[in-house]
């Protein structure tokens, strides 16, 4: 029993019509009929006038029911593969604190990179949603990891993780303006496809779709581009060049209309050789190489184009090309694009309604390349069509476009829910001061969304059907950091060092808050200032800073050096600076000098804090002293003779200075007179004196005591 199908191709410049009969596992076409657009009523795939592209439908349709007496209610359609959107872009996300990455984690990072080419994307069109657009696939080009390009990022580690991806997109005014049209037209929609996979459906059945191969829709102002990989459909491009530039670069030559220089480019290919009149109706004959050399640089020019797009949706060239569409009949170009894609000759070759398996053949119908697409159109449409399913997520109802297998990503990316909105926030960081200069302490990331199908766990590649309940949960937030002194400074080793051979373990010094820490599990907080130095240097050691080196006391708040009373250390034998940083198992030896007293002072500051005079005194020398100063510490007077420690604090408070007189002797002489029986005679120079008579140097003093 057979099938009758209807397709219709609703190209640029025209509009085809297809009836097909399907017998078991077979295809026959019965008839074409084609009707070209009176205006400019569709761009680059897309409708812009509905009520004509609906009334040159309307013709096709009414052609065909009359001539086989028919009524056609149901047709098969194919959205224009040159309305597509190529996007390439990247994602990036920190990981310097996260744990290691997981297939969900870069799910997520593609994901990320697909919203963010479908917003940019919506920005250029000037769309107010990014969900104007169908994703209708994504090819991974390269992960890297921290600048540098990485296999995979599975169980990785680092400071930034990136992913570049080319996503393709299909605006959905595409789709609702041909619905819209065929509505007009009193057709109801039976099944959609996409061109590409429409041409790919009839010459690459799903087995030989493991292999790497670009098919090339060449139509007349646009190349459509689909490449297949591991099984699937890949990527999708377009080129805005086609058949056309040749057509005017020939037409321009040799003075044709343009239907006639299309007419003239089929046969040169066919038959290597073809005659034309001009305009002015000179009639020459033309040789195929002949119009090569013409239109090669226009030839090479379309041939580098479509090489270059392949080498971005692929990354690199290709098994196999295949050329289809009326623009692949162009001469020189497989030749052409081979080179470019330094692939060999026999590698890239226009393919004809021949190359389709499914197909019986029917001398009515034309072969070529051109009628590929309609024809796929009318297969791939009915065996393998696209569907509108209508899933829930997060309570709102949401319709996908079922042009492959849908997924979670692709509810998500329809709903617009931004999956990086989702993440748990990052745990509030601490900022700290670490020697005098502002650290921040990073929290800890948040968790990943929940992502639950009808109530089950579920990811982001797990695959959705019509009726679905999703739900996006987000992530539990990150918390503030905790972290230890010692795991923010590093290991604190404590050295170990000998002091005039006693040993001695010092550690290393650090301060929080002004205040010294001595246990490494102190948790910082948010705010705290940390004075840390690995190194230690001499004055570390508890007798070095307790007898400072340099010796040197206050006098009336002026420091005053005094460095012949320093102290001289010796590290392992040698002298060292202040500066000296010790190390482990360092051996110290303190030495001392003599301590100062007061009247060394007096020689440093070159003072006197006093005044004397030589006598004679009962025929001895005597040495009497008057103070002029008198000198305090803490309060207290000090002898000339009293020793000073460094670091003293001393003041110092004059004296008025007087003569001396005969009664000053007797602080420096003593005599008992208890025992004196008869009077007491004072002479000075042998002349009696009083207490109170002044004395000079040299004075011969006597006293003289009867008894």
């Amino acid at each position: 029993m057979s099938e009758q199908m209807f397709a219709l191709d609703i190209g640029t410049r025209s509009v085809v019509g297809l009836l097909l009969d399907k017998t078991g596992e077979k295809y026959q076409v019965i008839d074409y009929y084609a009707v070209e657009h009176n205006e400019r009523s569709m761009l680059d795939g897309q409708i812009h006038d509905v009520v004509s592209v609906s009334k040159v439908i309307q013709r096709v349709k009414l052609h065909l029911e009359q001539k086989h007496e028919i009524i056609l209610e149901k047709v098969c359609v194919a959205a224009a593969g040159r309305a597509l959107k190529t996007k390439r872009i990247h994602a990036i996300k920190n990981i310097e604190k996260q744990p290691l990455m997981n297939e969900e984690d870069i799910l997520f990072l593609e994901l990320e990179a697909v919203q963010k080419a479908q917003y940019e994307l919506a920005q250029e069109e000037n769309l107010e949603k990014s969900s104007h657009y169908y994703c209708v696939g994504y090819s991974v080009l390269n992960y890297t990891l921290d600048e540098e390009i990485i296999g995979s990022l599975i169980d990785q580690q680092g400071t930034e993780a990136k992913v570049e991806i080319i996503a393709t997109f299909l605006p959905k005014v595409v789709v609702e303006s041909l619905l819209s049209a065929l509505n007009r037209a009193n057709l109801h929609l039976e099944a959609l496809t996409l061109e590409p996979i429409a041409a790919i459906h009839v010459l690459m059945p799903p087995s030989m779709r493991r292999l790497n191969v670009a098919l090339v829709d060449v139509g007349a102002g646009t190349s459509d581009i689909a490449i297949t990989s591991e099984g699937t459909v890949s990527a999708y491009g377009m080129v805005p060049l086609a058949g056309d530039e040749i057509t005017e670069t020939i037409s321009d030559h040799y003075l044709l209309d343009f239907n006639q220089a299309e007419q003239f480019k089929k046969d040169i290919t066919l038959n290597k050789k073809a005659t034309v009149q001009d305009i002015l109706g000179f009639e020459q004959e033309v040789t195929y190489e002949e119009v090569i050399e013409t239109v090669l640089p226009s030839v090479d020019n379309l041939a580098s184009a479509i090489a270059e797009e392949i080498y971005l949706l692929n990354g690199h060239a290709p098994k196999a090309v295949m050329l289809v569409g009326g623009g692949s009949q162009t001469p020189e170009l497989a030749k052409r694009l081979a080179i470019k894609l330094k692939l060999p000759v026999n590698r890239v070759a226009i393919r004809g309604v021949d190359a389709i398996q499914l197909l019986e053949p029917n001398a009515a119908i034309p072969v070529g390349p051109e009628f590929i697409t309609p024809i796929g159109i009318a297969i791939a449409a009915k065996q393998n069509p696209v569907h509108y399913i209508s899933v829930t997520v997060n309570e709102r109802m949401v319709r996908l476009f079922e042009m492959k297998q849908l997924t979670m990503a692709d509810a998500l990316l329809a709903a617009g829910i931004k999956i990086q909105k989702l993440y748990g926030r990052p745990g509030m960081a601490y900022i700290v001061t670490f020697n005098n200069k502002s650290v921040t302490i990073p929290g800890s990331f948040g968790t990943a969304p929940d992502i639950l199908i009808n109530g089950e766990k579920a990811s982001v590649d797990s695959v959705i059907k019509n009726g679905d309940v999703l739900q996006v949960l987000p992530g539990e937030d990150g918390n503030s950091p905790e972290i230890t002194i010692s795991e923010f400074v590093g290991d604190l080793k404590p050295i170990t060092i000998f002091v005039n051979q006693e040993k001695q373990t010092l550690q290393p010094s650090i301060i929080v808050n002004n205040k010294q820490i001595t246990n490494g599990d102190y948790l910082l907080k948010d705010g705290d200032k940390i004075q840390f130095d690995q190194k230690m240097d001499i004055n570390k050691v508890n007798q070095i800073a307790e007898q400072n080196r340099t010796f040197h006391i206050w006098v009336d708040d002026r420091k005053v050096v005094m460095d012949e009373y320093k102290t001289i250390i010796l590290v392992n034998g040698q002298s060292v600076s202040e500066n000296y940083y010790l190390k482990d198992g360092d051996r110290l030896e303190i030495i001392n000098e003599n301590q100062p007293k007061l009247h060394n002072l007096s020689a440093e500051l070159q003072i006197s804090f006093e005044k004397s005079i030589d006598i004679i005194y009962n025929d001895q020398p005597l040495k009497i002293t008057k103070p002029l100063m008198e000198v305090f510490r803490n309060g207290e007077i000090l002898n000339a003779d009293d020793p000073l420690h460094d670091q003293d604090k001393l003041q110092i408070k004059k004296i008025k200075d007087t003569p001396f007189i005969f009664q000053d002797i007797f602080r420096f002489v003593s005599i008992d007179l208890s025992k004196a029986k008869g009077k007491v005679t004072m002479l000075r120079n042998e002349n009696p004196v009083s207490f109170f008579d002044p004395l000079t140097q040299g004075d011969k003093i006597k006293v003289v005591i009867e008894s």
